[in-house]
């Protein structure tokens, strides 16, 4: 869905909000393991665009569920952090997660959020901030989107949300985001619509970005053949790997499609990689295994049909070997870690 086609109701929702409010304030609820490059990247823009205009175009307040402050995915601690009860302030509260995410959800959390929406706020969910949001049934009808890990779960999960790739998109009261570039990309977009292309440009040269992505965009695009970091004829090798790991391909199906002879994509495999083709696309369902066993309750026999192997045991043998630890151990760390 354009974002730009539903950015006028996204403006006519604020209209009558925010006549008497200025600045423009921005409220972030901060879940614990947020990941502190989205906030700033939310952040900074908004900063940045007051220190060009000369004059305050935004404000903001962090908040926590119970004011205590939030620790990031890294470590970092946030200060002067409010309670979500006093997000009354906001017209435009941000859901800001990232690893460990279900965990987060509480009664008391969606209770607040549900009672948020009832007062005519705007709601948008960061990098996994758009699961919590669609948890408490306040995505229901909306284009949304998550990072693009979690797009194949959240999509299973919330039927009733229709679910895009794209790195951000605006529908109505409702504003989702992929992750930490891609939440810079909103703010620009935001900044632009509210004050203009040259504040715009202007905010996106202070941090030397150049700010071509539109929300239509899908989080993962291809990069440029001159950036990528191996020959231009591997890149397609392994989008067809990452985009078949339920059902995986053979490999001679995969040059097939690619139009090269079997023996020459794995002598290019084993030369660029230093594998073999079926020992990279092994990983690449593994790595998938991983973020489902550490961000879902997947059972792991349903976790090894998804990623393309015959049964839990045959999982969790592989799991292991390029591991050094099965998907319950993983997720036993990752519980001594909450």
């Amino acid at each position: 869905m354009p974002v730009e086609g539903c950015f006028d109701t996204f403006l006519d929702s604020m209209s009558h909000l925010s006549t008497n409010i200025s600045p423009e304030h921005f409220g972030f609820l901060l879940l614990p393991k947020f990941s502190s490059l989205c906030l700033a990247n939310a952040l900074e823009p908004l900063r940045a665009a007051n220190l060009i205009a000369g004059r305050p175009l935004y404000s903001w307040s962090l908040y926590s569920l119970d004011g205590r402050d939030a620790v990031s995915s890294s470590g970092l601690t946030t200060g002067a952090t409010k309670r979500l009860q006093d997000a009354h302030e906001t017209n435009t509260l941000f859901v800001v997660s990232s690893y460990d995410y279900k965990r987060q959800v509480s009664k008391p959390l969606l209770r607040e959020l549900v009672q948020l929406s009832r007062q005519n706020r705007i709601l948008g969910g960061l990098d996994t901030g758009s699961f919590i949001l669609a948890e408490a049934g306040l995505l229901d009808g909306y284009h949304a989107t998550i990072h693009w890990q979690e797009l194949g779960i959240f999509e299973e999960a919330f039927h009733e949300v229709l679910t895009v790739a794209d790195r951000f998109v605006i529908d109505r009261d409702r504003i989702t985001a992929g992750g930490a570039t891609t939440t810079l990309d909103l703010m620009l977009h935001l900044i632009r619509e509210r004050h203009g292309e040259a504040l715009r440009l202007d905010v996106a040269g202070l941090f030397i970005y150049d700010g071509t992505h539109v929300g239509g965009d899908p989080q993962r695009a291809p990069p440029p053949m001159d950036s990528l970091p191996y020959p231009s004829d591997i890149g397609p090798v392994i989008a067809l790997m990452e985009s078949n790991i339920e059902t995986p391909l053979t490999i001679g199906e995969i040059a097939r499609r690619l139009g090269h002879s079997q023996k020459k994509l794995e002598r290019r495999i084993r030369g660029i990689l230093n594998t073999t083709p079926v020992g990279y696309y092994q990983h690449v369902r593994l790595s998938a295994a991983r973020s489902m066993a550490m961000e879902t309750i997947m059972p792991v026999s349903e976790i090894a049909v998804r990623t393309g192997f015959s049964s839990a045991s045959a999982l969790t043998r592989a799991f292991r070997q390029h591991f050094s630890m099965t998907p319950s151990d993983l997720r036993r760390r990752i519980q001594g870690l909450a």
